[in-house]
Parts: C-alpha cells; sequence; structure tokens
C-alpha cells in the first residue's frame, strides 16, 4: 500500500510541472489563476496522500484549510479580472 501512495505522490507531483510552466509564462491572465487555483487542488491531494501514509490527523484540518483559501483566492482573483470587462 504505502507504494502505491508513493507511486500516486510522485504522479501527482509531475503533474503539477505542466501548471506551474503555465503559471509563469502564460500568456494571459486569467492562464495564470486557472493554473494557480490548480496547483493549490495538487497541493491538497499531495497532503492527503502524506497524511495517509504518516496517519496524521490533523491533515483533514489542513486539506479543509487550503480548499477555503483555494476557493477564496479563485473567486476573488476572477472578480477581479472581470472587474476590468465590465
Amino acid at each position: 500500500m504505502t507504494t502505491v501512495i508513493a507511486i500516486a505522490i510522485v504522479m501527482i507531483a509531475l503533474s503539477a510541472l505542466p501548471a506551474a510552466y503555465r503559471m509563469l509564462v502564460g500568456p494571459t491572465r486569467s492562464d495564470r489563476v486557472s493554473a494557480a487555483d490548480f496547483l493549490l487542488f495538487v497541493l491538497v491531494a499531495l497532503l492527503g496522500l502524506s497524511g495517509f501514509l504518516k496517519g496524521s490527523g490533523y491533515t483533514f484540518d489542513l486539506m479543509l484549510v487550503a480548499s477555503v483559501v483555494g476557493f477564496l483566492s479563485a473567486v476573488s482573483l476572477s472578480r477581479a479580472l472581470l472587474r476590468g470587462a465590465r
């Protein structure tokens, strides 16, 4: 079971590389915002897998806080991007 979780951690971490590139180089601000949102999703997934691997009881709390922060940042950034379009 530990090997499967370790492989999943590596695969999820590797999936963050194109998103990090898109966040740094993205041609538009909306590309950067969506890449940042995906990177936060990757962080939450890695927190969950590492917490399951270590048997930590506080991992769910960290995942919940990171998800709420990600949601609020995505909403506020999308409102800021749309404000110029009005």
